[in-house]
């Protein structure tokens, strides 16, 4: 029975227009979904099951083209990190220190590894530098969006692996019949930051199908921290004169503590360069027998850079004794003067920003392919039963470069052989620059191969209407390696050591869906589902789900589910990692707040496994035409969670006396770090809740169609491994306010609408150092007009206060989080667009 109540059209209009700033540009959209939803089946994100309405328990939220075009998002992590939803701190943009320029999605803060991206429905290949545990949106367009499905509710039962917080759905433009050229462009008010986007989309329609291309060009540019007045200048104990055993040479030659810094700001990014190339098909095509084929095709190159100040070098020498035969340092009497003296395995080490060699420019070239093709049709059998096959191949490579990079075994040999020059504080001389410097490269790649079938239909009738249901299964096969320089391999860079990677797995998958209508008001949604891994066994989980009509104004949902997550290949086959973390040494040994962590994996690991909830309403009440509300609790709880322990809890705690934390983390009792190391293990677990609400309204007053949305999500809780995260900020974890919130208003008539929107990130507090972090409101103007039938025009700033970034004491960049704050400042923005 297709019902077509206030309530049911309410439920529709907030599946598919509630977006935090921007719900009011998909309204006409949402009426056309609404009056077709009658006529044919869908597909809704987070069911197979095709509906012939849009109600279901889980929570969705929809983001279309033209909003996001209003909004002036560049890239599809903009667009989903602008989300209330979205917490901890996903890489992007803004991340200029060891993410290859990847950019990801981290719902709920639980981690990018357990939201899972799909293109149209079916999973997206992971994708970055090699080996990678998500996918790379770069590697999906601005240009090809018809919209944006964010379900936040656990969908393991439905999707199997990796939709432990939700599931990310994008959707590409097809059925599209002419021509179309967008350009679109924009800059920060300080005169950089320049950022623009070309693409051009054509489609036809043929006898029974439609086959629509797109072509797309996106050039980022950068944006230095330097050239930000809020950027506090860097005070790296790693300075271009160098320092021995933490002493350096004064006017006189007399060896006396280091009292400078070097500023690093000078030469970081804020915002790193990206220049991407991409092509999209679409192609549907019905034939005689009623089978229907559909297929896409996407490609996309990325060209991406970061740079950071000149490498950091750091080696420990031997110091010359009466005994000595290899290669040793003379201590001469002004350094034992100075205080200078070996450790106690006879060492002293020796510290230099390697400014003579310049600074580390990190590049990459990746290319991601990415094909999936299907058939579809019905037997005649009972009502109908629709089934569909598919095939979907994913493959993606990349190659990595650090420029200036220094061998440390060669700088080692240089200082023994050049004692004078490298003490002097002298520049080095060209000879010496390039015996020590060289090009480092990487390799690394993912491939994925997956076959998947459904059938669906209606089993049988009750009283209140058919039962519905999927049956369905699925192969996945993924692989993927990484390959680190031959001297990173080897521990003979001044970078942290890194071993290869290189792994597979594959899965065998068998689930099925049912859909209840137990009343005219009360309806069941239940999903079951098996996995058979080929690393660490099976895995089963389920998800029950009610909606009821309380009231013609008043819908009730919840939503009960178990979820799991595989180790991926990184995590079962990733060699020792080092890396630099963001760290308070409690003992007071070490010169920088960067301290080399060995990261290592564990080929056992087992599945994550995980419970939600979900619980809440939607209301559209009679008295106010045009509006509705949505209101939900929900809570995630993950046990057996793949994660790494946190470091500075266990140096806090070895520091204390705890002798158990000193083991685990390879920590001596008197604050000795050099074997310092976090494991990745299965001991790990999340418990994160909190409450959703959003309000769109739509109505007409002094002679304008007005819409107005407001999006919020109010944390109550996120613990991890015994520590509470609520509320606080750190350059390791991100960002967990408790209120997060979208507000927008727009006005419009006939071929002209403006917009304002804000976003509200409240204050919270630093993890490590407990001061408090205010919170900020970011505000938006944007405006567009239709020039004609042919042409549009948008014009927008973003920031249009130019609000600062708050400060954090444990940030990781430019003395905040860019991954939370923005760091780029006012941006106008603005685009054409042309139909023939």
């Amino acid at each position: 029975m297709i019902k077509t109540s206030r309530l049911a059209a309410a439920v529709k209009l907030s599946l598919i227009a509630t977006v935090s700033t921007s719900g009011y540009f998909v309204a006409n959209n949402a009426v056309a979904a609404e009056e077709s939803a009658s006529f044919e089946r869908i597909a809704v994100t987070g069911s197979r099951i095709q509906r012939q309405d849009m109600e279901t328990a889980s929570p969705v939220t929809v983001i279309d083209a033209s909003a996001i075009r209003a909004e002036g998002y560049n890239s599809v992590d903009e667009i989903l990190q602008a989300q209330p939803a979205m917490a901890g701190m996903a890489v992007g943009s803004t991340t200029n220190n060891g993410a290859d320029g990847v950019a990801q999605v981290d719902l709920r803060g639980m981690g990018a590894s357990r939201t899972l991206v799909l293109l149209n429905g079916r999973r997206m290949v992971n994708s970055g530098s090699g080996a990678d545990s998500a996918v790379d949106l770069n590697t999906i367009p601005v240009a090809m969006i018809a919209r944006v499905e964010i379900l936040k509710d656990g969908a393991s039962a439905v999707y199997g692996s990796d939709a432990i917080a939700g599931v990310v759905n994008i959707i590409t433009k097809k059925d599209f019949e002419g021509f179309q050229l967008d350009i679109n462009g924009g800059a920060t008010d300080k005169g950089d930051g320049e950022n623009v986007e070309i693409s051009a989309l054509y489609g036809f329609n043929t006898d029974g199908g439609n086959y629509t291309f797109g072509v797309a060009y996106s050039d980022r540019g950068g944006v230095m921290q330097k050239d930000r007045d809020w950027v506090e200048k860097g005070a790296s104990s790693f300075i271009p004169t160098g320092s021995l055993g933490g002493k350096v040479q004064d006017e006189n030659g007399n060896w006396v503590d280091r009292t400078e810094g070097y500023d690093f700001t000078q030469d970081s990014w804020l915002q790193t360069p990206n220049e991407r190339y991409s092509f999209f098909a679409n192609a549907t095509q019905e034939f005689a027998n009623e089978i229907v084929f559909t297929g896409d095709l996407l490609y996309t190159k990325r060209q991406s850079e970061q740079m950071m100040a000149a490498q950091p070098a750091s080696v420990m020498l031997d110091v010359c004794t009466p005994t000595s035969t290899g290669n040793c340092i003379t201590l001469t009497d002004e350094m034992v003067a100075g205080g200078i003296t070996p450790d106690d395995q006879g060492r002293v080490e020796y510290r230099r920003r390697t400014t003579d060699a310049g600074n580390r420019i990190y590049e990459q070239d990746t290319d991601t392919l990415r094909v999936s093709a299907g058939l579809a049709g019905e037997f005649d059998v009972h009502t109908g039963i629709a089934w569909d096959l598919s095939y979907t191949y994913g493959k993606n490579k990349a190659e990595t470069w650090v420029h200036n990079s220094i061998n440390a075994k060669n700088m080692a040999q240089s200082v023994y052989d050049n004692q004078d020059a490298w003490f002097s504080g002298d520049p080095l001389s060209q000879a010496i620059v390039d015996d020590i410097s060289y090009l480092e490269s990487t390799t690394g790649g993912n491939e994925q191969h997956i076959v998947s079938g459904v059938i669906s239909g209606e089993a049988f009738d009750l009283e209140a209407g058919p039962v519905a249901y999927a049956i369905g299964a699925e192969y996945r096969h993924d692989s993927g390696y990484y390959n680190p320089d031959p001297v990173i391999v080897a521990g003979e860079g001044t970078a942290a050591q890194q071993d290869p990677t290189d792994g597979s797995y594959s899965v065998v998958s068998v689930y099925q869906e049912v859909s209840v209508p137990f009343t005219d008001k009360l309806t069941g949604e239940f999903a079951l589902r098996f996995d058979d891994y080929s690393t660490f066994g099976n895995a089963s989980t389920w998800k029950i789900g009610l909606t009821y009509e309380a009231t013609d104004d008043l819908m009730l949902r919840a939503v009960a589910a178990t979820g799991f997550r595989a180790p991926n290949v990184s995590e079962l086959f990733g060699g020792n990692v080092g890396s630099y973390d963001y760290l308070d040494d409690p003992w007071g040994n070490e010169q920088d707040p960067q301290i080399l962590v060995n990261y290592t994996s564990d080929p056992d690991l087992k599945a994550e496994s995980s419970e939600s909830y979900t619980a809440g309403l939607v209301y559209s009440p009679s008295y106010i035409d045009g509006m509705s509300l949505t209101l939900d609790y929900w809570r995630f709880k993950i046990k057996d969670a793949i994660s790494r322990l946190d470091v500075q809890a266990g140096l806090n705690a070895c520091h204390a006396g705890d002798t158990t934390a000193c083991e685990t983390f390879g920590i001596t009792p008197d604050g000795n770090l050099e074997n310092l190391t976090n494991p990745l293990t299965n001991v790990g677990y999340q418990d994160t809740s909190g409450i959703d609400f959003n309000l769109a309204y739509r109505f007409e007053g002094l002679g304008l169609d007005w819409s107005i949305s407001n999006d919020l999500t109010y944390l109550l809780e996120f613990e991890q491994d015994g520590i509470d995260y609520t509320g606080t900020i750190g350059g390791m974890f991100g960002g967990y306010a408790k209120v997060k919130n979208n507000f927008s208003v727009k006005a419009g008539q006939g071929d002209w609408s403006l917009m304002y929107s804000n976003r509200f990130i409240g204050e919270m507090d630093d993890i490590n150092y407990g001061d408090t972090v205010d919170s900020v409101l970011y505000h938006n103007i944007s405006g567009m007009y239709h020039i004609n039938d042919s042409i549009t025009a948008s014009l927008g700033v973003k920031n249009f206060t130019d609000e600062k970034p708050v400060m954090v004491a444990s940030g990781n960049e430019a003395g905040t989080v860019p991954e939370v704050y923005d760091t780029i400042g006012r941006q106008i923005y603005g685009g054409v667009t042309v139909k023939f």
